[in-house]
């Protein structure tokens, strides 16, 4: 059973056509332009995509997804370790969460609701911070992905 601390929702409203957006987020290398990162590879369903974080506090550690969903402008989902420290461990013991991305259009533009579940599953004593985390890391995102599709062609 969820709890409320299994989920981070966020939801914003990016002042352009969902053709633009769903651009933004589903090309690797216009998504790591503005998420911060350098990837390799296209997003499509099974793929492994490999990367580099380019914030400098994290830019030694790996960055890796594996694409579980794509339904071309509506739907946009991936696993992943939740925190910086166990990417590239691809480990049974390595807990991972499912982030999706959808889009709707909406009056003005298009709707973003990216949702990361699986915080149950990390182990209770990092639980709460990595929660917390990423809970403020998508409150960040989803202003890097609103500049990036307003000023971007």
């Amino acid at each position: 059973m969820s709890t409320s601390t299994d989920r981070i929702e966020k939801r914003i409203l990016l002042r352009a056509p969902r053709a633009r957006v769903w651009r933004a987020i589903s090309d690797a290398g216009e998504f790591g332009t503005w998420f911060g990162l350098k990837l390799e590879g296209t997003f499509a369903p099974g793929a492994h995509i490999k990367g580099k974080i380019l914030h400098p506090d994290y830019a030694h550690l790996p960055f890796e997804i594996l694409i579980d969903r794509v339904e071309p402008e509506r739907l946009l989902s991936w696993r992943a370790p939740p925190h910086p420290e166990a990417q590239g461990m691809s480990s049974p013991e390595v807990p991972t969460t499912q982030v999706v991305f959808t889009l709707e259009d909406a009056p003005g533009g298009t709707l973003l609701t990216v949702v990361e579940s699986g915080f149950d599953a990390i182990p209770l004593p990092r639980r709460a911070e990595l929660y917390r985390g990423n809970e403020e890391g998508w409150t960040i995102q989803l202003g890097n992905i609103e500049r990036h599709v307003s000023t971007a062609a």
